[in-house]
């Protein structure tokens, strides 16, 4: 699949709806590792590497908040796309002169190239870039978080909470693989299915397990264990984006997550933690799914809403008990050049 005018959506490696089919996840990404003994070659080294996501996509997401929870800022710097792309690639509009001003180039497709010349899989956010080299290392934005909860700890922040606790590894796996399965993939099958009969599979399957978190998440605060874990960075994600764009741009529309009581108040429990909500860019959000799925809307009308206001209000989730970040500490205050643009938060677009 070679990254071109004529073939995918980059921040979902390969989402075109196609007429008469089922939607399916290109998922086969660089899976080199950056480890702490470098067994690929690639050694955790602070202030190496540069970590490119965008705001607007919720794998990228994902590892923008195991690194601000786990303190890694320092050791792992974040370049940011702008919301918006063409057919070639994620680009650093939002940077001065459009360059990234660590990799010293406009597109992150730069990177990919200069380790695989003329690479035929999807250019996908979040990637991990060598500096010295300005080669990609990994876009597997799945092993992604997970190492650097186990591979980066010499280089967590005093107080770092321990997202992926040893004894929980198992039921966290168990959770996360059928969140993504009905959940955070399962809003992609909906959105991108190319019959109705593919339509209606991933729609039953994606409310029968919301059902079903909301069952597990009514007499439990967090999806495993009583602190905040891998597992809930995964969920947040896509439940964050729910209303704002899969509900209606998706066709995921049985019911609004404000419509869904317990996972309404999960999910404002994690978006008022430090470390969730004030890495949310809902503009970001909304112009890329609006503006660049044109298949799904070709007008690039971008919607006035939801109203976000019900974002900050009282969620009532404490009388579960849990410790937010276990035996830890939140994370310290955002620093000014990482934070969300003031106009794009749910206070400042609310209504």
């Amino acid at each position: 699949m070679t990254p071109g005018p004529t073939d995918q959506d980059l921040s979902t490696a390969g989402a075109y709806v196609t007429a008469g089919t089922e939607f399916v996840r290109d998922q086969n990404y660089i899976t080199t590792r950056i480890t702490a003994d470098g067994r690929d070659g690639y050694p955790v080294e602070p202030g190496r590497y540069r970590l490119v996501v965008s705001r607007a996509c919720p794998w990228a997401s994902r590892v923008v908040i195991v690194r601000r929870l786990l303190g890694l800022e320092d050791a792992l710097s974040m370049g940011v796309c702008g919301p918006t792309h063409d057919k070639r690639s994620w680009t650093f509009d939002l940077d001065p002169g459009g360059v990234d001003p660590v990799l010293g180039i406009p597109r992150i497709q730069d990177a990919y190239f200069a380790r695989f010349p003329g690479y035929e899989r999807g250019i996908t956010v979040p990637a991990i870039v060598d500096v010295p080299t300005g080669q990609v290392v990994t876009n597997d934005y799945a092993q992604m978080t997970l190492d650097l909860e186990t591979e980066w700890t010499a280089h967590h922040r005093d107080g770092a909470p321990d997202l992926y606790p040893e004894h929980l590894r198992d039921e966290i796996d168990q959770v996360a693989r059928a969140v993504f399965t009905d959940v955070n993939n399962g809003v992609y099958r909906c959105g991108f299915a190319g019959s109705q009969e593919s339509y209606d599979r991933a729609y039953r399957r994606l409310f029968s397990r919301l059902d079903q978190l909301s069952e597990r998440l009514a007499g439990q605060r967090y999806l495993v264990g009583d602190t905040i874990t891998e597992a809930d960075v995964r969920l947040f994600t896509t439940l964050v984006r729910f209303d704002a764009v899969y509900h209606g741009h998706f066709k995921c529309n049985r019911s609004k997550l404000t419509e869904m009581p317990v996972l309404w108040a999960y999910a404002r429990d994690l978006f008022q933690t430090p470390g969730f909500g004030d890495t949310v860019d809902f503009d970001h959000i909304k112009r890329h799914y609006y503006v660049v799925q044109q298949d799904i809307n070709p007008t690039q009308i971008v919607p006035g809403g939801p109203d976000l206001r019900g974002w900050l209000t009282e969620h009532g989730r404490e009388a579960l008990g849990g410790r937010p970040f276990g035996d830890g500490t939140p994370p310290p205050p955002v620093a000014p050049e990482e934070r969300v643009d003031p106009a794009h938060t749910a206070e400042a677009m609310a209504g």
